[in-house]
């Protein structure tokens, strides 16, 4: 038993410290995008990779939802797509995200999670970066079968004041309806209910999957296996940026 701990112990030390030394020697991870079907888990793996290792987390699907909560001409334009499951138009999302990668705490390192969406962001994406002369290290695709994410999806509740995700299923809070980070009441957001659940992945299939051809073109697609538990994916995730370290100048 303890020599099994002790391997364990190693293996541990062996994925989740690496990143930090290239972040210690002044090196990064990468400029980034998080592909994957609605409910794949891109945000949550996103979340734990900027905060186990300083990287920014640029979620457009956070800063749509902050523009519709504020009622803006861009949130009331998102809202109604959003709400029928439709992903919002390209040229709301080139304009929003170009904006934020080039301010000036996007100058290095970041995680873009849910742009691009369709063929056409993604080359708007890399012509930004082009304009700014930088350039794209990786695009991760997170894997999850049809009904695991209809499963996910479906059963998923949101908390309205922070923003924590909880399932009915795999990741319950302890007091049904409250959320256990902040106490703010949880919520079943509008495309997270069965009908527009079907038509999100029916445009992701349609629209989102060619991406996985363009990022291979380039040499810069990973594929990570995200049926099962977030830990495990991640530790897949660091493994692979460690063992392909980018250059960022």
């Amino acid at each position: 038993d303890k020599a099994r701990r002790r391997r364990r112990r190693r293996r541990r030390r062996r994925w989740m410290g690496a990143p930090d030394r290239i972040i210690m020697s002044g090196e990064v991870t990468g400029r980034m995008v998080f592909l994957g079907a609605p409910g794949a888990g891109k945000g949550t793996q996103a979340k734990m990779l900027a905060k186990a290792h300083g990287l920014l987390h640029i979620s457009t699907g956070d800063m749509l939802r902050e523009e519709v909560q504020g009622k803006t001409e861009l949130g009331q334009q998102a809202e109604a797509h959003m709400d029928a499951g439709r992903l919002v138009p390209d040229e709301l999302m080139i304009a929003m995200v170009a904006a934020r990668i080039l301010r000036p705490d996007a100058a290095k390192a970041w995680i873009l999670d849910g742009f691009p969406r369709t063929l056409a962001q993604a080359e708007a994406l890399d012509a930004s970066l082009q304009d700014a002369g930088q350039s794209l290290s990786h695009a991760f695709s997170f894997q999850v079968p049809q009904d695991v994410l209809i499963q996910r999806l479906t059963a998923r509740w949101t908390c309205a004041q922070c923003g924590e995700i909880w399932n009915q299923v795999f990741k319950q809070p302890r007091q049904d309806g409250v959320c256990d980070v902040c106490q703010g009441t949880l919520q079943q957001r509008s495309d997270d209910r069965l009908e527009a659940v079907s038509k999100r992945l029916e445009v992701y299939r349609s629209q989102t999957e060619p991406l996985m051809g363009y990022y291979r073109a380039k040499g810069v697609l990973r594929e990570i296996d995200a049926n099962r538990p977030p830990d495990l994916a991640f530790a897949d995730l660091v493994s692979d940026l460690t063992s392909t370290p980018s250059d960022l100048s």
